[in-house]
């Protein structure tokens, strides 16, 4: 089985790849295999609504100048899939909705191929403004039809400067409990 990580920070190693990292190593200790893809310096730009996916239908976005059509081959290539971002003006940031709207229309062109993966959402935030972002990418999972673990509270790790996140211990202990919940769900599924 294995897990991959999509980190939608434009700062690559901050907090939100801290607590992909900690759900991620949760996973490793059940003997998952996982992978991190940060998005940081990455080009992704939101859809142009061209609909070729739709007519195409090869899994793939017509866009090719950009990272999207290999996050959504590696996407297809594991069982599950975790998606992070930081707070940006109470939702994600700009990476993470770009990656949203191309990968959602192309799924959805495709007969939902994300559709009954695992599927869990983390957001890094410095004081308020979580829950739209941490509902974006769970509104999206859910519409991708993936099956979704809970966690011990939502899974949000509050702190600005890189780091900061591992002081929160709450936060600490959310990512643990979602990483187990990820790693038992996906061992029922399979």
């Amino acid at each position: 089985m294995n897990v991959v990580a999509l980190n939608g920070s434009a700062r690559k190693d901050g907090n939100t790849a801290i607590l992909l990292n900690i759900v991620l190593d949760e996973l490793q200790k059940e003997g998952i295999q996982t992978e991190l893809i940060q998005l940081a310096g990455q080009s992704i730009n939101g859809c142009r609504a061209c609909y070729k996916c739709f007519q195409n239908k090869d899994r793939r976005c017509a866009v090719k100048k950009d990272i999207l059509n290999d996050l959504l081959e590696k996407m297809e290539s594991v069982d599950g899939i975790l998606l992070g971002s930081p707070t940006y003006f109470s939702d994600v940031s700009a990476g993470m909705r770009a990656f949203i709207e191309r990968c959602g229309f192309v799924a959805r062109a495709n007969d939902y191929m994300l559709k009954r993966k695992v599927g869990a959402s983390v957001v890094a935030v410095r004081r308020a403004g979580a829950i739209p972002a941490f509902n974006s990418m769970n509104l999206f999972l859910h519409y991708m039809q993936m099956v979704m673990p809970g966690a011990s509270y939502w899974s949000i790790g509050i702190g600005r400067d890189p780091g900061d996140v591992l002081k929160d211990e709450e936060g600490i202990a959310t990512m643990k409990a979602l990483g187990e919940n990820m790693a038992w769900l996906m061992k029922k599924l399979a």
